[in-house]
């Protein structure tokens, strides 16, 4: 199961009162509810699924000082039926995200037998590999740069 979306920390919305996802904008004509897949809904869902990809910014935490590791979101999809989670321990950058989590797929389609943890690895190796961001040939960051590659943390079964 993969997410691919914005996460939401607690108050970071007026009335948010629990970790969140956001699958749509409250006000898209013909819906009902609030476009948020939050805690308390994931708890209802029943998976029976080997992996949930998080890929979105604070998948990880619940937030605030002391949390614990994987609590939130994470520990819902566990208690939903999750044995894996691909989650973020703080917010990620759009782009270098679609590429981590793209060739984290790669990497498993190529080698169906190696632990996600590997694809990981040589999946944020590639990203630190990739080079900088140029802007009218002008390096503005590069990739090699913790924020966008270590926010990702695999939790569960290899």
């Amino acid at each position: 199961v993969m997410f691919a979306t914005h996460g939401l920390m607690v108050g970071s919305i007026n009335g948010l009162s629990q970790p969140a996802l956001a699958l749509s904008a409250p006000d898209v004509p013909g819906s009902s509810g609030d476009g948020l897949l939050t805690m308390d809904k994931v708890m209802g869902l029943k998976l029976d699924a080997d992996w949930v990809v998080l890929s979105a910014c604070n998948t990880g935490g619940a937030g605030g000082r002391g949390a614990e590791a994987v609590s939130g979101l994470g520990r819902a999809f566990f208690y939903a039926g999750a044995r894996s989670l691909l989650v973020t321990n703080w917010p990620v950058d759009t782009i270098a995200a679609r590429q981590l989590v793209t060739e984290v797929f790669r990497n498993q389609q190529a080698n169906p037998s190696a632990e996600r943890s590997t694809d990981l690895r040589r999946a944020e190796l590639a990203l630190i590999d990739s080079g900088a961001n140029l802007d009218e040939g002008i390096a503005t960051y590069a990739y090699a740069h913790p924020k966008f590659w270590a926010p990702y943390s695999l939790v569960g079964a290899p």
